[in-house]
């Protein structure tokens, strides 16, 4: 039923916005029948790509090229239909000027040709900055901390379709050179199957830090069999934390590593976070939490004693400009975020992404936080 109710909002969204590209770019440009009409026809393809997508995504059993074809279409389609609006906002401005009919014509035509030109070039930036991922350098200063430390942030990696086995095996490879004290991974880890995500799960057991590997689940891991998916990370070697926490360090020299589940729990009826228990008897060192949402302190009634929060789930909007309509519903986008004189919160912009292979105005990151008094 919730897959049925997604797919439906999930068309509707793209039809208007594949729509709103045919009648009011499309049609109106300044181009002949013949050159419109192939580029309604890939118009369509690209929405028919759209619609095949959900079920590529969740059920990965076509092979990675056609995979990359089908989850293309909802970032070419989003990113051409904001081109689109600008179109017509500039195209609106020209009509209210007081340039003859030929000069505005001739304005009209570069307006399409750039307009098109526009299209081809965001998408195919988009697609090559997906292909990088950025390493985040981050000092915290935090109080009463007596050694420096540092953290590997992984976060959203959204194994599953084109984040396969291979990808990890990089991934892993480029965290290991950090020789970082800790690795945490803040959720997404795991956005398909657990069976079609065991061969890429595995390679994180090479993963190497001096205090070992954490994890908490993301709201993805609920559509998926959470239970299952926690079992079979902690098999790995890797510590999920459950609404708990763990010591890092020499004794009188660490922090505590807290982690609750997601808030999306609350609405699944299980794995619910509780914070008062992620927290239990940390008021004596430093607390570094992990929270997939950085929605979930607005849960907190009281920061006092986290000195500092590490969440993922925006993928820094992804694709400009979605960032926007995540800050709509998220308190923090990316980044180092003071939220008040107790506790800061950092927002990994993701390792991996969701949907489409593509990356604009939000790079994929490896965050390599640098903790110090």
């Amino acid at each position: 039923m919730n897959f049925i109710i997604f797919f439906s909002v999930f068309t509707i969204v793209f039809a208007f916005q594949t729509l709103i590209i045919k009648k009011r770019l499309i049609n109106k440009l300044d181009f002949n029948y013949k050159t419109k009409k192939y580029l309604s026809l890939i118009l369509y393809i690209t929405f028919f790509g759209v619609l095949i997508y959900p079920m590529a995504r969740y059920y990965p059993l076509v092979p990675n090229w056609l995979y990359l074809l089908l989850s293309l279409p909802i970032g070419v389609i989003f990113l051409t239909f904001i081109i689109t609006l600008l179109h017509e906002i500039i195209s609106f401005g020209f009509s209210k000027t007081s340039f003859k009919k030929n000069r505005r014509e001739f304005f009209k035509k570069g307006l399409d040709i750039g307009a098109i030109s526009v299209v081809i070039a965001t998408n195919a930036k988009a697609i090559d900055n997906a292909r990088d991922i950025e390493l985040e350098v981050v000092d915290v200063k935090i109080n009463n901390l007596t050694q420096p430390y540092s953290i590997v942030q992984l976060s959203d990696i959204h194994i599953g379709g084109l984040i396969d086995k291979e990808f990890i095996n990089s991934l892993v490879k480029k965290v290991n050179i950090l020789n970082p004290d800790v690795i945490v991974i803040t959720g997404d880890l795991v956005d398909t199957k657990l069976a079609f995500a065991k061969a890429a799960l595995d390679e994180l057991k090479n993963l190497n830090s001096k205090f070992g590997t954490y994890f908490i689940v993301g709201n993805h891991e609920y559509f998926h069999g959470v239970k299952p998916i926690i079992d079979y990370v902690n098999s790995l070697g890797i510590k999920t934390l459950e609404n708990e926490n763990v010591y890092i360090g020499p004794k009188d020299n660490g922090f505590y590593l807290c982690g609750v589940y997601d808030r999306f729990g609350n609405r699944y009826g299980a794995y619910k976070p509780d914070i008062n228990k992620a927290l239990e008897n940390t008021n004596t060192h430093p607390t570094v939490l992990l929270a997939h949402q950085p929605k979930f302190i607005e849960e907190i009634e009281n920061t006092v004693g986290i000195d500092l929060i590490l969440c993922g789930h925006t993928h820094g909007g992804q694709i400009f400009p979605f960032n926007f309509l995540v800050k709509l519903q998220q308190p923090y986008v990316r980044g180092l975020n003071t939220h008040n004189e107790f506790t800061q919160v950092y927002v990994n912009k993701g390792t991996g992404f969701w949907g489409p292979p593509m990356r604009l105005g939000a790079s994929s990151e490896i965050t390599f936080l640098k903790l110090s008094s």
